[in-house]
């Protein structure tokens, strides 16, 4: 293991060296610098050659690849940083398609959308970056591999929609016209339907009429209708009696001039004078028109003509005061519509769109055609990377880890083993003190019990002394 680390890092260095984006300058067998060098005395190229490495570096930076393992293997960093530009050209897809949602709902271009939009990029080529990273023994787990290609799907169609939006947008703005002038039209067909003028014979409101649709009045040319109506027919009537008495009328004036036309002589006196038939149809002619009123019933006749006339004036004048007030009530209800629709949203568009796709096989194939392009680029990163099998990087990075795991293991077993021991040892300790002090503590109890001893049997002599003393005195 310790020749391999060597290795490794030989390896490692020597080519790092042999980079020529790193700022190197190539070199011949001798160690000859044989680069042309400029006016200043910088090797022609080197600038490029290092801008280049850069944007390379970076490129490969976005598929989460170890720089350090893949310059053992060189001839796969062009792989690397192109499947780092794939990832890079995702995220820019998305960004455009939030760019376009975000406007959309907005309804007009501000750098408020830039915000989303930042933050949905970042978020997707952090979630590319992820699902491309290589994996220590991918091939052999396919639940990962479906499931990093299931979230690719998934993002590729959301993605994809606002970008397909955009693409027929001239087609949807132009059926969302249609259908908003089509809503506009027949809201005003069933406000005039349903807000008619009012008469005598529509009692009752039509069908269909919903409390949305009907106008609130002030006044309505309703009111006089069946003043109009009553008086129109008492006039008629009238009329019909009045034409019966003045035909009766006339025809007995025509009796009375015929009789009063002859005169005959008196022959008393000699003079002409109407005959008695002549007086008695005067008489009757006179009578006729006071028991039939003609003249009070022309009269009468003549004053409802007059009011009739002048309530169809009221009636013409009321009846164009209600359709101009009709009118402007309309022309508010169809303002309040067109205001709610202003902008064109997302889910308007969407349905707009369907509707098109429907109605024409060639445009929803087309459409669909769309649709698949953007979800095909979406999961691109995520194909790429795991349809072009495993590279000598993926065995490399395999081994790696699994070695590094062993050596894990090594480690925790061997650090498991020192700690043992380290308790063992401290074990040992403890019980050697714990042994010791019982012994100093057995030596310590023996001397003191050695000692009381001595001082009792001191104790007792002397106090033996003591007795002796009394008896040999």
């Amino acid at each position: 293991m310790a020749d391999f680390l060597t290795n490794h890092g030989t390896a490692s260095g020597s080519v790092d060296a042999q980079d020529a984006g790193d700022g190197a300058v190539p070199r011949t067998a001798n160690g000859r610098t044989t680069a042309r060098t400029t006016g200043h005395g910088s090797p022609a190229g080197t600038t490029r050659r290092r801008f280049d490495c850069d944007a390379a570096r970076r490129l490969r930076a976005l598929t989460g690849v170890d720089e350090e393992l893949l310059a053992r293997v060189r001839y796969e960093r062009s792989k690397y940083t192109a499947l780092g530009g794939v990832v890079l050209g995702t995220s820019v897809i998305a960004a455009f398609s939030m760019w376009n949602f975000a406007t959309e709902a907005l309804g007009r271009v501000s750098f408020v959308a830039l915000v989303p939009t930042v933050i949905w990029m970042l978020f997707v080529l952090n979630l590319d970056r992820w699902l491309v990273t290589p994996q220590p023994n991918m091939r052999r787990r396919v639940g990962p591999l479906l499931t990093r290609l299931l979230i690719a799907l998934m993002l590729g169609t959301v993605i994809a929609e606002p970008l397909v939006l955009r693409i027929f947008q001239t087609a949807i703005e132009e059926r969302v016209a249609d259908e908003r002038t089509d809503v506009l039209d027949q809201l005003r067909t069933n406000l005039v339907r349903c807000n008619p003028v009012p008469s005598a014979a529509q009692a009752v409101a039509p069908k269909g009429c919903e409390r949305a649709y009907v106008l609130s009045f002030r006044a309505t040319p309703g009111e006089r209708v069946e003043e109009l109506t009553a008086l129109r027919i008492d006039a008629a009537a009238l009329q019909k009696r009045v034409d019966r008495d003045t035909t009766r009328l006339e025809t007995i004036d025509s009796e009375v001039r015929d009789e009063c036309r002859r005169l005959i002589r008196t022959a008393a006196t000699g003079l002409y004078q109407r005959t008695s038939e002549c007086l008695r149809l005067r008489d009757k002619a006179q009578d006729y028109r006071t028991t039939h009123r003609t003249s009070e019933n022309e009269k009468r006749l003549v004053g409802m003509n007059t009011r009739i006339s002048k309530i169809e004036a009221q009636l013409t004048s009321s009846r164009g005061a209600f359709l101009k007030t009709r009118a402007d009530g309309i022309e508010r209800r169809l303002d309040q519509e067109r205001a709610k629709q202003k902008e064109v949203g997302v889910l308007e568009r969407i349905r707009a769109l369907d509707v098109l796709a429907s109605g024409n096989p060639v445009l929803f194939v087309g459409i669909w055609l769309v649709r698949l392009l953007f979800v095909f680029l979406d999961v691109l990163p995520v194909l790429v990377k795991y349809l072009t099998g495993e590279t000598a990087y993926d065995r490399m990075l395999t081994s790696e880890s699994n070695s590094a795991v062993k050596i894990h293991g090594e480690e925790v077993r061997l650090a498991e083993r020192r700690a043992m021991a380290d308790l063992e040892i401290a074990q040992d300790a403890i019980e050697q003190k714990v042994r010791r002090h019982r012994a100093e503590s057995e030596a310590a109890s023996r001397e003191h019990s050695a000692a009381m001893n001595i001082r009792v049997r001191q104790a007792v002599n002397a106090l033996e002394d003591e007795i002796r003393r009394p008896s040999t005195v």
